[in-house]
């Protein structure tokens, strides 16, 4: 949230955007106690005005690594194109490549680094083996459903290391043969059982399958419905701070308190309608990351907006910016239509639907697809047979998103199209219910590994769990989402 962290991508977020690492910024050590003239200054002026007039510190740097370029003398004929150097074309450029099928990633900028922070499940990562990419992890989560009502939950998460990350990556596809072309793809074209991508450099690849993971601006992922998305916005800054009243082994997943805008009458009437909430990683007393976020909306929050609760949020809770060393705005398009399934292009990452409709994450969520779908590209193109053209489209989609998981996906659009429709209170009594539930439903719902079935137990004991309001909220908002969902399982199990 930026649970993507988010989360988080943004047009959105290009997939190579710089952003300086943070576990190479000096600054997770309190301060000592003297003080330059430019702190002094920092400090000084933070008094009179908002975070908001900072500067960010950091300034972006392209990692120092050696791959493999394409050069042009090369042999300009791959198995696969990966579009995209973001973490779900290179996980996918790893994987594939992997099973000694010949792989060129396309991207701008491929060693830069990415501008996101990303949140996770330390479970999740753990499962994958790639725990080793955690730069900072919390024992436990807490949800602040009002002043009154906090959630412990005893499941511990983590910061991914965006630099760790890329580099292991990196290293990985290097090894496995990858070459990488800095371009941009500008046009693909398509033959019966060969693809070509004609780059903004004058480059001409061919492949017999190109994938597209350039984000959610891409233009070359076709749809044949409405895309009806659902909205995550938010902004978030990594600060130096004077202090923060938050527990130094507890991630904040949510803070849904509104006591800071008692001041704020507008801003109080518009987050009663339209909710947002804190999303904290606390580092140390002096180190903190801050994300306002609007869980989900349609059409999409304002940006500025969201800013100025922040701001009105932070300055009740007494927390002070000192510098200001990264921020971000998040924006994510949730839920709606999967692409058309199959098509001759396939996706992975935020164009391809694996943004979890109803939180905003997909980090692990790519991160654990790309195997499988590696599998069901190299069942193809690995094999003696050489399957292409048509059937490798299809298997290759359906590798991604095959029926079971398509169902699964519509009851998140239904968790997704239910929240839309509550407001602050509603959202309060929905998560307070939610987090009532055996433990293993909602981890499975946040972490996207729950089946059908399990996710229809879910719903029925989320409705026993939750509060009379909360069951009128249930019966009087869900019913239209209901039918929808219901009407799009059967037709995907047709």
């Amino acid at each position: 949230m930026a649970l993507y962290l988010k989360l988080s991508p943004p047009p959105l977020l290009s997939t190579s955007n710089p952003c300086l690492s943070p576990s190479k910024i000096p600054l997770f050590h309190p301060f000592g106690k003297t003080q330059s003239r430019k702190d002094r200054q920092v400090v000084q002026s933070s008094k009179f005005t908002s975070f908001l007039d900072l500067e960010p510190k950091s300034k972006p740097e392209p990692l120092d690594f050696d791959i493999p370029w394409f050069e042009p003398a090369d042999r300009p004929r791959f198995d696969v194109i990966v579009i995209g150097a973001g973490p779900a074309g290179l996980r996918l450029a790893e994987q594939v490549s992997g099973h000694g099928i010949k792989v060129c990633c396309l991207d701008p900028s491929p060693l830069s680094m990415w501008p996101n922070n990303y949140g996770v499940w330390v479970d999740e990562f753990e499962s994958l083996g790639l725990e080793d990419c955690l730069d900072k992890t919390w024992p436990m989560t807490c949800v602040y459903i009002s002043d009154q009502k906090t959630k412990y939950l005893g499941r511990a998460y983590g910061r991914v290391g965006r630099k760790e990350l890329k580099l292991k990556l990196l290293s990985e596809c290097a090894g496995n043969g990858v070459k990488f072309h800095m371009a941009k793809a500008w046009k693909i074209e398509h033959e019966e059982f060969e693809s070509s991508v004609s780059c903004d450099d004058g480059t001409e690849l061919k492949a017999n399958l190109i994938v597209d993971a350039s984000g959610f601006a891409s233009s070359f992922t076709e749809y044949d419905k409405p895309r009806n998305h659902g909205y995550q916005i938010a902004h978030g800054i990594l600060a130096k701070v004077d202090s923060h009243p938050f527990d130094l082994d507890k991630m904040v997943l949510m803070d849904w308190r509104d006591s800071h805008l008692g001041n704020e009458p507008y801003l109080r009437a518009t987050n009663s309608k339209l909710p947002t909430f804190l999303y904290v990683m606390p580092f140390d007393s002096n180190l903190i990351f801050l994300e306002e976020t609007s869980l989900v909306s349609r059409p999409v929050l304002s940006y500025m907006e969201v800013k100025r609760r922040m701001v009105a949020r932070l300055r009740h809770l007494g927390i002070r910016v000192r510098e200001v060393i990264e921020d971000e705005k998040c924006l994510i398009p949730m839920g709606g239509p999967l692409p058309r399934i199959p098509q001759n292009v396939l996706a992975i990452g935020g164009n391809s639907g694996i943004v979890h409709p109803a939180t905003g994450y997909t980090v692990a969520q790519t991160m654990t697809v790309a195997p499988i779908l590696a599998e069901a590209i190299a069942e193809c193109l690995g094999s003696t047979r050489m399957i292409r053209g048509t059937q490798l489209y299809y298997r290759a989609w359906n590798g991604l998103w095959p029926v079971e998981k398509r169902c699964v996906r519509e009851y998140y659009n239904f968790g997704m199209e239910t929240l839309l429709k509550l407001d602050l209170n509603g959202t309060r009594r929905f998560f307070d219910a939610f987090f009532d539930l055996n433990p293993h439903y909602w981890e499975g719902f946040l972490s996207s590994r729950l089946s059908l079935g399990e996710l229809v137990k879910l719903g029925l004991s989320l409705f026993l769990h939750a509060s009379n309001h909360s069951k009128f909220d249930m019966v009087t908002k869900c019913p239209v989402p209901l039918v929808k969902m219901m009407g799009n399982v059967a037709l995907e199990a047709i």
